[in-house]
């Protein structure tokens, strides 16, 4: 390995010099390699894995002698920033990999040794070094010109995790070191602000404290147990889904939870998506495979019936629960489950109705998305590898067909969109729409997947004008996703605090004291009776601690019941977030906020 090099002079002190604001990604890459210097200072016999750059910051991970505590990364840290001020020259050297390799051999670095073989077997020749004082790392892209460009107020170590040396629970896990790096130290800063109301937002915590859901260790890691209150804004959500989808042309289907092996195998699951499928049962000596997607039962409804050109397009929605695969460690909350209910519907239509079926399906998931108060969407365009083509189900045809549909339909809607090479799925290309918080971050949300593939598989087909036979085309597409992650994504989204059409409980009454339970009860019914989701408390406690939990479950209204409000028949009101009480009749506070829950404000 290279020598060490005399530290460069600085004609300022650090502190006292202006620092340049590099681009960020090359900042963040160089700072990826001082926290790698600074691991092998602190465990000369670290094993190094990868160190990219992330979208906040960088990390790395290693193979180490003992487990990483948090009090570690102070320390850490310590040592990046005494390479920042000893101002390291990055040096490049570009040099054959054969060499390369024999010089990580040589200290014992294997996981190094076995990314450079991957680049021999892919047909590299040479690889590209970055070198500071004494460590030398594989780097594609630049590096500063030196440590001493890095303000050392501009990043913070502020995380550790497990990570499976290249993402595959096949392999060892390593220790991740997560940094947060940004221009300037304000920037950092105003993201340190960001996380916390991120903390403060998060759905785990949040359905917890509202009583939404649960996950139990007896039932299984990745299984949801929906509460009451969860429940009432599931079934809200559905209920909005059903009466949309009936709207507009969508007829409701059920399917099973399993279905033969030989299903599987048929629509080419179990070639491609074996990993994501759970193992096979035996029934009746006939091997089951439990559904991890809905879409081959659809297909079997399809070709339960001869179909005319004039049936077309047929529309079939589900809200069907399927099961996938989900490696423990990528479990988090709501947002990534093994069992999970998808918005699911499949269109069958003709290749002349493809452009404006694509269409409707868009203007369904906008107009959804809006209704739930997400009003930025972004869009991406996922097609084939052209480099890559024996990754996919298909014709070259079939592929531009299914492709242009997706491009003209967006170009149609007039959105803008990202096209993606590579990300299509195996038998499909798709349009993935990801939906923007209150916290500017994105989520998955409605995807549109035009599908020649499962058609040929199965031999769907509808007989045309003249009496013959031709394929269908199929569409694949959810507007909302999974329903567990949408709840997640909406808890998170209202930070708790759901608009009152969502609100598991709309209007809470609390009762002064016993006195006054019956008139409160006589309110309560009258609310009711309107469809209006309400409770009472009348638990012997003082209005204050009463105030005080109804602001905790984050209720939108609160109405406080005693001797004045019985006598004037005005009911002293509370609006969420507001300190003002107003007083109003029953009758003009029920018709306010009827109205509110019918425009879904």
């Amino acid at each position: 390995m290279p020598k060490k090099t005399t530290p460069k002079k600085k004609s300022k002190d650090l502190k006292s010099a202006k620092h340049k604001f590099p681009p960020v990604e090359i900042l963040r890459h160089s700072l990826s390699h001082v926290l790698a210097q600074a691991v092998l200072e602190m465990f000369p016999e670290a094993k190094l894995g990868i160190g990219p750059a992330t979208d906040n910051g960088f990390y790395y991970d290693f193979d180490l002698p003992r487990n990483l505590i948090p009090e570690d990364l102070p320390i850490l840290e310590k040592k990046v920033r005494e390479a920042i001020k000893k101002n390291y020259s990055f040096e490049k050297k570009v040099l054959p990999v054969p060499k390369v390799k024999a010089a990580f051999e040589k200290v014992k670095q294997p996981y190094k040794v076995e990314l450079l073989r991957d680049l021999e077997r892919s047909g590299a020749k040479d690889v590209s070094l970055y070198k500071h004082d004494r460590f030398v790392d594989l780097r594609k892209g630049r590096h500063l010109d030196s440590t001493g460009e890095i303000d050392p107020e501009c990043f913070k170590l502020n995380k550790i995790a497990g990570a499976y040396w290249k993402g595959s629970e096949k392999n060892k896990m390593l220790q991740r070191i997560y940094g947060l790096a940004f221009s300037t130290p304000k920037e950092l800063k105003d993201y340190e602000v960001k996380l916390e109301e991120i903390k403060n937002c998060d759905h785990r915590k949040l359905g917890k404290a509202l009583d939404l859901y649960s996950i139990n260790n007896e039932v299984g890691a990745g299984l949801i147990l929906l509460h009451p209150k969860g429940a009432i804004i599931r079934n809200i959500i559905e209920d909005f889904w059903r009466a949309e989808h009936r709207d507009r042309g969508y007829e409701y289907v059920y399917s099973p939870h399993l279905g033969k092996s030989g299903l599987w195998q048929k629509s080419g699951h179990l070639q491609f998506y074996k990993d994501d499928m759970y193992g096979p049962m035996k029934i009746d000596n006939v091997e089951y495979r439990i559904k991890p997607m809905n879409c081959p039962f659809h297909v079997q409804i399809y070709r339960s019936d001869l179909r005319s050109y004039r049936d077309l397009p047929i529309r079939y929605g589900e809200l069907g629960t399927v099961y996938r695969y989900e490696r423990e460690g990528t479990l988090h909350g709501l947002l990534r489950v093994r069992g999970f209910t998808q918005d699911d519907a499949h269109i069958f239509c003709r290749v002349d109705q493809l452009q404006s079926e694509i269409e409707g399906v868009l203007d369904l998931a906008l107009y959804m998305l809006k209704s739930f108060g997400f009003k930025d969407i972004k869009v991406d365009l996922s097609v084939r590898d052209p480099n890559h083509k024996e990754k996919y189900l298909g014709s070259d045809e079939g592929w531009t067909a299914a492709e242009k549909a997706l491009e003209e339909a967006l170009k149609k809607k007039k959105l803008d969109y990202n096209r993606v090479e590579g990300e299509a799925v195996f038998y499909a290309p798709k349009i993935d729409l990801k939906l923007v918080d209150s916290l500017g971050r994105d989520w998955q949300g409605p995807t549109i997947q035009v599908d020649f593939n499962l058609p040929q598989k199965f031999d769907l087909h509808y007989i045309d004008k003249n009496g013959k036979k031709q394929q269908v085309f199929m569409i694949h597409r959810t507007v909302l996703g999974s329903m567990e992650r949408f709840l997640g994504n909406l808890i998170e989204h209202y930070a708790g605090e759901f608009p009152l059409w969502l609100a598991p409980v709309q209007v809470q009454i609390i009762s002064v004291s016993d006195k006054f339970n019956k008139f409160s009860e006589d309110v309560y019914e009258k609310l009711k009776k309107e469809g209006i989701r309400v409770e009472l408390n009348t638990k012997e406690e003082s209005v204050g601690k009463k105030i005080a939990e109804s602001i905790k479950q984050k209720i939108p209204y609160v109405i406080v019941l005693g001797e004045k409000e019985k006598k004037s028949k005005k009911l002293a009101i509370r609006k969420r977030g507001q300190k003002k009480i107003s007083n109003q009749a029953l009758k003009t506070f029920t018709t306010k906020i009827l109205k509110e829950i019918e425009k879904r404000s």
